[in-house]
């Protein structure tokens, strides 16, 4: 049996425990702010990235994505209409449902809102060869498919406080 290299445990304990959960913190905070500037509230600022990512989506669809009830859902899509973020428009594919679409003034809000980061970000990566940039575009999605797993695995088990 072989030994563990302890330089990749070391690598690893530093990406897992420090790295990733204080860019978490970072990006909660910016998103906070964001939010703070849209006039909106952090759950809605998740959805104007769904909307950004997946596009025009029926409520329900929506709600699952940023987790919430779909009263809760619609209460937030009320705020994003209001503050000019997104639109309710019919579904084409069935006229009895309605599509949240972000609206251009919204799209645009929060692509200023971003657009320091995304710039400052380019910069950063600037040095990665093409070969660096892949493996870190395969490190975020398998992260973002583990915190998935990690999200319905928490959702599909009761909490210690409800047994």
């Amino acid at each position: 049996m072989t030994k563990p290299d302890p330089t990749r445990e070391t690598l690893l304990t530093a990406l897992l425990t420090e790295a990733v959960p204080g860019w978490a913190i970072r990006v909660v905070q910016l998103n906070s702010l964001v939010a703070d500037r849209l006039g909106v509230t952090d759950t809605d600022v998740q959805c104007l990235h769904v909307l950004g990512r997946h596009g025009p989506t029926t409520p329900g669809v929506l709600a699952k994505h940023v987790n919430l009830t779909t009263g809760s859902a619609s209460r937030m899509i009320d705020r994003l209409v209001a503050a000019g973020c997104v639109r309710r428009v019919p579904d084409p594919d069935d006229r009895r449902r309605v599509l949240i679409e972000p609206t251009q003034e919204g799209l645009e809000r929060v692509t200023a809102a971003y657009s320091g980061l995304i710039a400052r970000t380019r910069d950063d990566l600037d040095d990665f060869d093409e070969a660096a940039l892949t493996t870190l575009l395969r490190f975020i999605r398998t992260a973002e498919h583990s915190t998935a797993a990690e999200i319905h695995r928490l959702q599909s088990t009761p909490d210690r406080d409800s047994q």
